[in-house]
Order: C-alpha cells, then structure tokens, then sequence
C-alpha cells in the first residue's frame, strides 16, 4: 500500500488499520467473544499487501489469505503447493491438494511448475510453520537434539519450507510458542534466517552473503499464539504486539533467548465483528480449520 493511497501508516496497517477495515473501537470484538485460531488467522491476514503474490499451505495460511481477499487485499494472488494459481474456491479446501483449490484457478498444473514460479522470485510473501526458531528467524522442521548422531526425535522434514523460505521475498512464520520452541540456537537449521552460522567455524554471517546472487529476502515477522514478533535492522527478532491476555514479560519467559520487548507497540488488534462475521460464515462455514 502506498503512503499517497490514504492517511494510513505502515504501522497502522500491521494494525489493521486500513481503508477496508472500520476502525471504530466498538467494531472491535471484545476479548473473550474470539477464540485464539481466530486471532491468529486476523493477524496473519493483515500481512498480506494487496497484489502480493501468495505461497500458502493447508490450514491457519488458508484462512489467512482467504480472509485477506475479503478485506485488505482483494488483488493478492494466492499459490497452492500442490499446483493451483489464483484459485477463488467457493468452499474452503480442505488441504492443498483439494480439488476446489483449482476453482476459477488461473494455473492448475503441479507442484514442479509453482516451485517454478518461487524460483522466478514472484513470490511475495509465503507462509510457513516451524517446531523451533531463534532470535534471527532460523527454523527447524528436520530433527531434535543432535544431529549428525541419533537424533532425540525425527520430525516432518522440511517438506518445501527450505525452498520456500528461500526462494520468498518475505515469510511469516505461525507457531506455537513454547520456551522450547523458541531457542537461542536452534537443533537443526531447516529454514535460514537472517543470520547463519558458517561452516566449519560456526561464525554467524548473514544471509545475503551466503546466497549472494539469489538473496531474496528473509523472515518478516512470527505470528505466535501470544504475540507478534518482526525482525530488527540487524535481523534479530523483537515483540510488537502482545496478544489480548497475556503479557510482554510472559511472552519473554516463553523465550529461551533474550527477547526485545523494548519496541512493544500495545496490544495485538483483536478481530472486528466484520472479520468474525466473514471467517465464520464466508471462509470457512463448514467448521474445516474453525472450531
């Protein structure tokens, strides 16, 4: 969006203060009428820019942009894994590979030709989930504990979230948090983030130096069940917006590195009545991803 499109600050949009989006206090759903999915889908949502292309997976991402085609972003074009461009489905799918993710599709071919597309770097912005990440937004999907021996416990792989964080101009990862979950080194590194750690030294370098010519971009914020985080100019991670309920200090103890929290804006924005009303009656009816 355009500083010269309206009156609206960057910040104000993250907010989901835009022009599609009444931003009247009362429009606000008071804590208690949303349930934790349906504010994780609203704030996912408002990552979305109108015309960004996509890259979206089965579940919370599929609420999310379909939400955001509702609202903020009505031109973003959305891309299924499994091989779907610009689908507007009826009815939510139920995975990726639902045969309803090729309604009115622009493309319907395969999972080859839309990582061929990530690879052309027209990807915008993808979303993405991880069982660990640290403060520089790198993600583990592989394996717990030491690798290279027997790991504690093998996990799903990185199933394309390698390429697809690679290959995005910006990604948002979803995921639970969980002192565990977000650690000062991660296990494994699946995902880079902004700052890697070099081989054989370990010498952290950043990420555009590593991939050079086809440095696309990086992590651009983490959606948690308790806040909001996005990445500093140094690339490290800092809290936003807490989420109605909880505290900064709760969500820095459920860090195992030290968090900023210095730059907390307030609280996370919680769903208008419109959003509930589109999530629960236009996105998804069928109860699919909503309880």
């Amino acid at each position: 969006m355009k500083k010269s499109d309206s009156n609206f600050t960057i910040d104000d949009f993250r907010m989901g203060k835009n022009q599609n989006i009444q931003v009247n206090p009362k429009r606000y759903a008071k804590f208690g009428e949303f349930k934790p999915i349906d504010l994780l889908a609203v704030a996912a949502a408002r990552e979305v820019h109108d015309g960004d292309v996509v890259f979206a997976g089965t579940g919370l991402p599929m609420l999310a942009i379909a939400l955001a085609q509702l609202t903020t972003a009505p031109t973003a074009t959305c891309i299924y894994e499994a091989g779907s461009v610009d689908g507007r489905p009826i009815d939510l799918p139920t995975s990726v590979g639902d045969a309803r993710c090729s309604y009115q599709a622009s493309i319907a071919s395969g999972l080859m030709d839309v990582f061929g597309q990530l690879q052309r770097g027209v990807v915008d912005l993808a979303f993405l989930g991880g069982a660990e990440i640290d403060k520089y937004g790198n993600v583990n999907t592989t394996a717990m504990g030491k690798y290279g021996t027997v790991p504690e416990k093998r996990l799903t792989g990185s199933g394309g979230n390698s390429d697809i964080n690679a290959l995005s101009k910006r990604t948002v990862f979803i995921m639970v948090q969980e002192k565990r979950r977000f650690k000062e080194n991660v296990d494994y590194i699946t995902s880079p983030g902004w700052w890697v750690p070099k081989w054989p030294s370990g010498k952290r370098v950043s990420k555009k130096e590593v991939y050079g010519r086809g440095f696309r971009g990086g992590p651009s914020a983490v959606i948690s069940d308790m806040g909001v985080f996005y990445f500093d100019e140094n690339g490290e991670m800092y809290l936003d917006t807490v989420h109605p309920g909880f505290t900064k200090e709760q969500v820095r103890e459920n860090c195992s590195f030290d968090l900023n929290i210095s730059r907390v804006r307030g609280e996370t924005a919680p769903p208008t009545y419109e959003e509930l009303e589109l999530l629960y009656q236009r996105v998804d009816p069928e109860g699919i991803f909503l309880p």
